[in-house]
């Protein structure tokens, strides 16, 4: 009995061990998003467009109450890191309410609204299951920090 309990536990301790990706996947980066336009953009356009930057990524919606609650927290790292770019990546159900939740919540930085959704090859790529959701992406385009759900997480700023 004691030796099958060693041997579950090594394999619990193995597959809970998911190694956080380092790039994008190619699918990812050719999700289309939205604009505040109206304009479709790749995934890949918006991360060129901010080569680099250090990005911070939140991807949120208006809906969402822990979105909500965090976002004096995101303000308060955009006032120690000026130099950081913020990216929204927006889940609400339309557009409407996505851009109404913006000027609502004063969310300051460059905003798209994730066209595919929860269910997309971005949101599958990132493996999200909670928002809000946190993402660090340094000067080289390098993932630094695959996942936070919480914006005063000290990985955040260890990264920035």
């Amino acid at each position: 009995m004691k030796k099958i309990s060693y041997i579950l536990i090594l394999l619990i301790t193995i597959f809970s061990c998911k190694k956080s990706p380092t790039q994008f996947s190619e699918a990812a980066l050719n999700d289309i998003f939205i604009t505040l336009e109206g304009n479709p953009i790749a995934f890949r356009e918006i991360l060129e467009t901010h080569k680099g930057k250090t990005l911070v990524i939140d991807v949120w919606a208006s809906w969402c109450s822990d979105c909500i609650k965090g976002m004096p927290k995101v303000k308060d790292l955009q006032a120690k890191y000026k130099d950081v770019t913020y990216i929204f990546l927006s889940l609400d159900k339309t557009q409407k309410a996505w851009k109404k939740g913006i000027e609502k919540y004063d969310v300051e930085g460059i905003h798209y609204f994730i066209k595919s959704g929860w269910d997309g090859v971005f949101s599958d790529f990132i493996d999200l299951d909670w928002i809000p959701r946190y993402m660090v992406v340094d000067v080289k385009g390098n993932i630094k920090l695959f996942e936070a759900v919480k914006a005063d997480d000290i990985r955040i700023k260890e990264n920035l």
